[in-house]
């Protein structure tokens, strides 16, 4: 089975979602990615990376090789993707099962660390992100509105 290729801070992202994003696109791949995450029943292979991931490739900000949403885009998701890395104990271009991802996320991650590891990032205003890592962490899978 070949692996999902998600970004490190996108493995944070998938708790949260609740059907916004860039475009239509990038809504309903994000939402097949989370859909499968939050399946139970399901574990797989995910290769963790530092640049495009399978989301990235239907954003309309992705360029030929960098984000383009804004000026300091690229540097921005990278310090997001470095920050996941260290926080849940991975190295990037490395594959995992989706269930250790999980794992990991539930036991190292809590609502407040979201404030530091996604600073700057315009979805975390909402707080779907808090309430998402606030059910994993009670063993819930949020519904993907």
């Amino acid at each position: 089975m070949e692996p999902v290729v998600l970004r490190g801070h996108h493995l944070l992202c998938v708790h949260g979602f609740r059907g916004m994003g860039y475009s239509p696109d990038f809504v309903v791949k994000m939402g097949e990615i989370v859909e499968r995450i939050r399946d139970n029943e399901q574990d797989f292979p995910i290769q963790v990376v530092k640049g495009f991931d399978e989301t990235c490739q239907v954003c309309p900000h992705k360029g030929s090789t960098r984000c383009e949403a804004a000026p300091d885009s690229e540097e921005h998701v990278q310090t997001l993707d470095q920050n996941v890395f260290r926080h849940l104990g991975i190295t990037p271009g490395e594959v995992y099962l989706k269930s250790e991802l999980v794992q990991r996320t539930r036991e190292r991650v809590s609502p407040d660390d979201l404030a530091h590891l996604c600073e700057g990032c315009s979805w975390l205003s909402y707080g779907v992100c808090k309430e998402g890592i606030t059910e994993l962490r009670k063993g819930k899978n949020p519904e993907p509105s």
